[in-house]
C-alpha cells in the first residue's frame, strides 16, 4: 500500500515565512540593480531564505495533524491536493491523507489509526456505522462508474447494460482470452466491490469468475491489486477492459487509448461519503476536528468548488456535489 501525505504551512505562522521570503526577493532584486552590493546582498538573501525554511520546518513539526484514510480515486484525481490547503488554512491543522482502497481505509478506521474515512462503498459504510466504528455516514459528492475498453470494442459490449456487458465479457473472454481481456482492481476497494456487485447481478459469483478459464489463463481476466490510476494504465497497456470511476478516467484520459463503452445503468452510481470515527470505540482520534472535516466537505463554499473541479481542464466536473443527501438515479 502506498501512503501519501498532503500538508501545508498554515497561518498565522506561515505569514512569517512568506514575509521572510519576500524580503529575500527584495534583496535579490537589489542585487540585479546594484551590482556593487551583489556579494553582500546575496549573503543576506540566502540567510533570509535559510531562516524561512527553518521556521517553516519548525511550524510544520509543531502543527497538529488530522489523519484521514481516503479512497484512491479522490487522490488520483487531485481533489485532495486541491482541497487540503483550504481546510488546513481554515482550521490550523495539517491533513495527513492516507491513500488506500476502501477496504483498507475501513480497516484503518476500525483500528482507530485515523480520525475519519472518506470512501465510496455504501453497503460497507452503513455496516461500519452500524457496528459502532463510525459516527454517521455523510455523502458529499458523486460521479459514475464506467466500463472502458479498446476503441474497437472487440467484445461488442458498447451500449449494453452493465450486467449484460459482464455476461458477454465472460462468454467472449472464455472463448478468446488472448483477445478479450479485463483488468480488475482486485484490491477490496469500492470500485472492486462495485465490480463484484455487477458480476453478481450478471449471475456470477465472484469466485466463479476467479476460477473461470478466462482468469486461469493468466492473460484474460487479471486482478492487479492496484489503485485506480495504475489499473487504468495497466488496462491500457494490455488493450483490456476495466471498471473505473468517471473522475479518475477523465484525469488519466490523456495517457489512455481506452474509451467508455458502457456509461449508463442504475448500478453505475458512485457516491463518496465521509465518516468520522466514533470516539466511544477509539478515544484517541480527534472527533471535533473530524467533525470539522465533515462540515467542511458539505459547506456551500466547498460544495461549489467540488462542483466546478475539473471543468476548466476537462470541460466537465469530475464530481457532482450532493451536500449530505443521497443522490438517486
Amino acid at each position: 500500500m502506498t501512503v501519501l501525505f498532503c500538508s501545508r504551512v498554515l497561518p498565522p505562522l506561515n505569514r512569517v515565512v512568506v514575509s521572510l521570503l519576500r524580503q529575500a526577493e527584495v534583496f535579490l532584486t537589489l542585487e540585479v540593480s546594484v551590482k556593487k552590493l551583489s556579494m553582500k546582498t546575496k549573503a543576506v538573501a540566502l540567510a533570509v531564505i535559510a531562516v524561512a525554511v527553518i521556521v517553516g520546518i519548525i511550524v510544520m513539526a509543531r502543527l497538529p495533524a488530522l489523519k484521514v484514510a481516503t479512497t484512491s480515486s479522490l487522490y488520483d484525481t487531485g481533489l485532495w491536493e486541491y482541497l487540503a490547503p483550504m481546510f488546513e488554512e481554515k482550521y490550523g491543522m495539517k491533513l495527513h491523507i492516507l491513500y488506500a482502497g476502501t477496504g483498507i481505509a475501513l480497516e484503518y478506521g476500525k483500528r482507530g489509526d485515523v480520525a475519519a474515512v472518506v470512501i465510496h462503498d455504501r453497503a460497507r459504510e452503513l455496516q461500519f456505522v452500524a457496528d459502532g466504528y463510525g459516527v454517521e455516514r455523510v455523502p458529499f459528492a458523486y460521479n459514475h462508474f464506467l466500463i472502458v475498453g479498446p476503441p474497437d470494442d472487440p467484445a461488442g459490449i458498447k451500449g449494453l447494460t452493465p450486467e449484460d456487458a459482464f455476461r458477454k465479457l465472460m462468454k467472449e473472454g472464455s472463448d478468446d482470452p488472448d483477445r478479450i481481456r479485463f483488468v480488475s482492481r482486485g484490491d477490496d476497494s469500492g470500485t472492486h466491490a462495485k465490480e463484484k456487485d455487477i458480476w453478481r447481478a450478471a449471475g456470477f459469483a465472484y469466485a466463479t469468475v476467479q476460477e473461470s478459464s478466462w482468469a486461469q489463463d493468466g492473460e484474460g481476466y487479471a486482478e492487479v491489486g492496484s489503485g485506480m490510476g495504475p489499473t487504468l494504465l495497466k488496462a491500457n497497456e494490455l488493450n483490456a477492459y476495466t471498471l473505473t470511476d468517471s473522475g479518475t478516467f477523465l484525469a488519466y484520459k490523456g495517457d489512455l487509448a481506452l474509451e467508455p463503452v458502457v456509461e449508463t445503468g442504475a448500478m453505475l452510481l458512485n457516491v463518496y461519503s465521509v465518516i468520522a470515527i466514533n470516539p466511544q470505540k477509539h478515544p484517541g482520534p480527534d472527533l471535533e476536528m473530524a467533525s470539522n472535516l465533515v462540515a467542511f466537505l458539505i459547506s456551500p463554499e466547498i460544495q461549489e468548488l467540488i462542483g466546478s473541479y475539473g471543468v476548466e481542464q476537462y470541460g466537465v466536473p469530475l464530481f457532482i456535489p450532493c451536500a449530505g443527501t443521497e443522490p438517486e438515479e
